[in-house]
């Protein structure tokens, strides 16, 4: 058998169109390649295709006016129910989210001694306020929520809860609850509604009401006064009330420097919270001016402790002390007793609140002889040496009058007169000032005049009192022998030691003082006005009288022998008065005072000491005030640092022997 032939490979070639000859989808078998390419065949003509056409805006027009209309449509059902079907509630939402303005209060000034210690400062407090209105059932979401509150904040307040609770009810959207409370306080309420925010979340949270009784309790930042030192001075620094505005002493007296000038603040706030996005418009508060005294803290301090220790001892009304310098005029310590702490005036004594070193009216008795021994002086009736002779009584007018104690006739010096303190020798001094005895009272009450009886201190002070003088046509028949010994005439306490004052600093009269300077909220520094000066009497006279003033308290026979202090030369009188009953009526009980300064060559301090109807021991001025006297100025001498005295006393003559 011949050998069979292998099988031909197909070698591939290129595609054939479609509907090419030979039928479609069945292959051929492969031509020959020609010798130049076939043309490309061109793409199959579509003889249906048109050209493009932008379709007619109108329908998407309609559209979009259509959901235009839409929403117009919504907007307006949405005012007509804001502004007509729900308007009153929106109106009261509208309430909730509003600006609020209130008093940013300005910082009130320190009062200090002068060495710049703080006797009145302010402190950081709060005024505890509520709004109202977030404690309607509506929006607290509690029928109760003021009695609630009321009675969980009376005890932190101090308050009454029923009180509290008409606060609460009030149809305003500001409500004051407590004024100046302490940081403590507001600490309590802050925590007490942190607890019931919580608890108000949460039933929120498990579909309660969540109701929040204390959300409506707010703080606003304010000062308290407060006087370090207690009672110390108060007398002289007053208080503030409850608003925070002078109401006593130089509180009041200087309230408009120390308060400053109050600011505002407003801005918004939504249930009860600030916005912090929205707008604030505030003015700044300007702080008030400091105000230095010319009071020495420790030397009011030592004159409150003599005074307040010997009332009590005496069991008597009251008593004050003043201690002033006698060049300068300035007040070193005022001190009262019975005083008052200005923290607490809910246990204070009404009738303690004031100062009455400056507005007790009273008869200073003795202590008042010294004028009638200037005017003697100065009008050349008399000197230390003259001779006056003393009888047991002296008729004069409709009354017979007499000393303090029985004694035979006496043979005295004017020195002697004084430093006896004899009231017949004074009648009989100031007898010698004129021809006739009004024309020696008119005399008289000219020098009373020039030592500032009648008049104001030039303190500015409260309720100061200017004394009472009349004049001297208007003096009854006994008034014209009582006033030269100090009875017939009222005066105060402070006017008492600028007699004196007057006296020590060569007889040239200084308004007292008590504010040294002022230092306003930009730091600057204003020292106070001088003071006026007027002379009174010769600096002769007032040296004689200085001496004369010696005997009093350095000679046996004097009256004042319990003021002497070792080292000082020490110029004194004592003061014993018959005292006018403001309650009885006419004269009860007794004043008792003793004035004086040191060193007598050299006086640098006055200090003046009274005692109000003493009930117990002794009722002299020189047994009950001397010592007093002595245990302040010597306090005051220390402080100051004055050196003793450098020479020794005159040695006035009191008596004459009527036999020479």
């Amino acid at each position: 058998m011949p050998p069979k032939e292998p099988p031909r490979r197909r070698v591939p070639g290129p595609a054939r169109p479609r509907g090419a000859a030979g039928g479609q989808g069945r292959p051929r078998p492969a031509a020959r390649r020609p010798s130049s390419p076939a043309p490309r065949p061109r793409a199959p003509r579509n003889r249906s295709a048109r050209p493009l056409r932008l379709g007619s805006p109108r329908p998407r027009l309609r559209l979009v006016s259509l959901t235009l209309t839409l929403v117009m449509l919504v907007f307006v059902v949405r005012l007509l129910q804001v502004q007509a079907v729900d308007a009153n509630a929106y109106a009261a939402k509208a309430k909730v989210n509003r600006y609020l303005s209130y008093t940013v209060s300005a910082e009130r000034g320190q009062i200090t001694d002068r060495s710049g210690v703080a006797l009145a400062t302010s402190v950081d407090a709060y005024d505890i306020t509520a709004d109202p209105f977030m404690f309607t059932p509506d929006f607290s979401k509690a029928p109760d929520a003021p009695q609630q509150a009321a009675a969980l904040l009376a005890p932190i307040l101090g308050t009454d809860a029923a009180e509290l609770t008409k606060k609460l009810s009030g149809k305003g959207r500001y409500a004051v609850l407590a004024r100046r409370q302490t940081p403590q306080v507001w600490n309590q309420i802050r925590d007490l509604k942190s607890v019931f925010a919580e608890k108000a979340a949460k039933d929120r949270a498990a579909g309660g009401p969540g109701a929040n009784v204390l959300a409506g309790i707010f703080q606003e930042a304010t000062t308290k006064r407060v006087y370090p030192n207690g009672g110390l001075a108060a007398g002289i620094l007053g208080y503030v009330n409850a608003e925070g505005k002078g109401a006593g002493g130089l509180e009041s007296q200087l309230d408009k420097e120390l308060a400053g000038e109050d600011g505002t603040i407003k801005y918004a706030q939504s249930g009860g919270r600030r916005v912090p996005t929205a707008d604030t418009k505030e003015v700044p508060a300007v702080p008030g001016s400091d105000i230095e005294l010319t009071i020495d803290r420790d030397i009011q301090w030592a004159a409150q402790q003599a005074i307040a220790a010997q009332v009590k001892k005496s069991k008597a009304d009251r008593g004050y002390v003043i201690v002033q310098n006698t060049r300068t005029g300035e007040v070193l310590a005022m001190a009262n007793a019975p005083g008052f702490d200005p923290n607490d005036l809910s246990k204070a004594d009404p009738a303690s609140l004031g100062n009455a070193a400056l507005q007790d009216v009273y008869e200073p008795g003795s202590t008042s002889k010294v004028m009638s021994m200037a005017a003697v002086l100065e009008e050349g009736a008399a000197t230390p040496g003259t001779h006056v002779t003393v009888p047991n009584r002296l008729h004069r007018g409709d009354r017979l009058f007499k000393d303090d104690i029985d004694h035979p006739e006496w043979h005295l010096t004017l020195n002697g007169v004084l430093a006896k303190s004899s009231n017949i020798g004074t009648i009989l001094a100031t007898g010698e000032l004129g021809k006739t005895q009004p024309e020696a009272n008119k005399v008289l009450y000219s020098y009373l005049r020039k030592f500032g009886i009648g008049s104001p201190t030039g303190l500015g002070y409260p309720g100061e009192t200017p004394g009472i003088l009349a004049k001297p046509g208007d003096w009854s028949t006994s008034q014209q022998y009582t006033i030269p010994f100090g009875q017939g005439l009222s005066l105060n306490a402070m006017q008492a030691a600028s007699i004196y004052s007057t006296i020590a600093n060569g007889g040239v009269r200084i308004t007292p003082t008590l504010v040294r300077g002022t230092k306003g909220p930009d730091g600057h520094y204003e020292p106070a006005p001088a003071p006026e000066k007027a002379r009174v009497v010769s600096e002769k006279t007032a040296k004689t009288l200085a001496a004369m003033l010696e005997s009093v308290v350095g000679d046996e026979e004097g009256t004042g022998t319990k003021a002497k202090i070792p080292g000082y030369r020490v110029a004194g009188k004592t003061g014993t008065a018959n005292r006018v009953d403001p309650v009885r009526g006419g004269y009860h009980g007794y004043t008792a005072s003793f004035a004086g300064f040191a060193p007598a060559d050299d006086p640098q301090i006055t200090v003046y000491c009274a005692i109000q109807n003493p009930t117990r021991g002794s009722y002299f001025g020189g047994q009950i005030c001397g010592p007093i006297y002595k245990q302040v100025m010597e306090f005051a001498l220390k402080t100051l640092q004055t050196p003793p005295s450098g020479s020794p006393p005159a040695r006035l003559p009191v008596s004459f022997d009527p036999g020479e």
